[in-house]
């Protein structure tokens, strides 16, 4: 095992096991292959922590998904507000709403995955001994 820790942000938004930071939370690194968008392993591959603690625990994911919609969107109205400027006189606005609309529909995929990630780490915390000790078995109860 490496002395180093993993950054944290890092390997959330690489979708690394929330556990051991190392193994993939996804079967394909591809977020835009659609008919794979959701393919997981049932274990992390590096550690053997279960991804799915309990039936139905993605359903959670759902919130999780809806606050990074309303994040992006917020932090491009601002960008947008600062670096052009709003207005309905000259449709500046309207541009924003399409090209925001646009922006949340060519993320969904990796949001959706993201929001995943995020959930679990919500649940399971790193151990760095993860070799030796058993991984959370269901944390909810």
């Amino acid at each position: 095992m490496s002395a180093s820790k993993p950054n944290f942000l890092w390997s959330m938004l690489t979708c690394k096991c929330p556990r051991c930071r190392r193994g993939h939370m996804f079967n394909n690194s591809n977020p835009w292959n659609l008919k794979k968008v959701f393919d997981m392993p049932e274990y992390c591959p590096e550690c053997g922590q279960k991804f799915e603690l309990e039936v139905g625990f993605w359903y959670g994911t759902g919130y999780v998904s809806y606050a990074l919609s309303v994040a992006l969107s917020v932090a491009s109205f601002v960008a947008w507000y600062v670096l052009i400027g709003m207005s309905t006189k000259d449709n500046r606005f309207f541009w924003w709403l399409g090209i925001n609309i646009g922006l949340l529909i060519f993320l969904q995929p990796w949001l959706m995955r993201l929001s995943r990630v995020i959930y679990l780490y919500f649940f399971v915390s790193y151990e760095p001994n993860y070799k030796t000790k058993a991984p959370v078995k269901n944390s909810l109860t």
